[in-house]
């Protein structure tokens, strides 16, 4: 799976399905998982070590109040993990705190409280870096940064379908794919194959909520 995404109780999946919605959108594989960081720590080290040796390239992790889990989880890969603080106290500050003030060494990727779908998108444009990218991360770790194939995981079959955040892209995303270096390998080609066609979903998606937002009321008629 290319994208993992972990969160620490059920009842954070009607937040954290924002983020399957996005990288659905792009044909991103995922897979998804409850571990407790607090709860549950040797099985969560050990199901992260698993799925990096599974081929995941990018980590999303949700949680709220004392949120741990996504700096823990960067405690135990060099792999870009990114943290969505949920709300639960004091409006989710507590929790984007927790994330986003991790220390020096150890970096967590952190998006606003419950925009999980923000995540799936930031998450689908780090493997649209394509090899560059993947090839860093892949020697840091001494492996192959490639995301394995697989069957993608049905939301509804880990969780109960609960309706999740219906949040939008926002427009302006640019590439610089196609200017870029020729590719000299069939793996290379491929790549960049790839990254190229993610890029284009993510345009997409952006183009279509400009041309929502085009539509809205102007001036004076949106206080009508």
């Amino acid at each position: 799976m290319e994208v993992t995404i972990v969160m620490g109780s059920s009842s954070d999946s009607k937040v954290m399905k924002g983020a399957v919605e996005a990288l659905d959108a792009c044909g991103v594989e995922w897979e998804a998982r409850i571990l407790s960081a607090h709860r549950m720590p040797e099985e969560l080290k050990a199901y992260i070590e698993g799925q990096v040796a599974a081929g995941t390239r990018v980590f999303i992790a949700g949680a709220g109040l004392a949120a741990h889990l996504p700096g823990v989880i960067a405690s135990y890969t060099v792999r870009p993990v990114i943290g969505v603080p949920i709300r639960a106290a004091f409006d989710g500050l507590d929790a984007l705190l927790s994330i986003v003030q991790m220390p020096k060494g150890v970096p967590v990727a952190t998006v606003g409280v419950n925009n999980s779908y923000n995540a799936g998108l930031l998450a689908v444009q780090m493997l649209a870096m394509g090899g560059s990218a993947g090839g860093l991360v892949g020697g840091l770790v001494g492996g192959s940064a490639g995301g394995s194939k697989g069957d993608r995981q049905s939301w509804g079959d880990t969780f109960a379908p609960e309706q999740g955040l219906e949040q939008a892209p926002e427009p302006g995303l640019e590439s610089g794919l196609e200017s870029g270096p020729e590719p000299k390998t069939k793996r290379e080609l491929e790549q960049k194959t790839k990254t190229m066609n993610l890029e284009r979903q993510l345009q997409k998606l952006r183009q279509e909520r400009a041309e929502k937002l085009m539509k809205e009321p102007q001036n004076r008629e949106v206080f009508e």
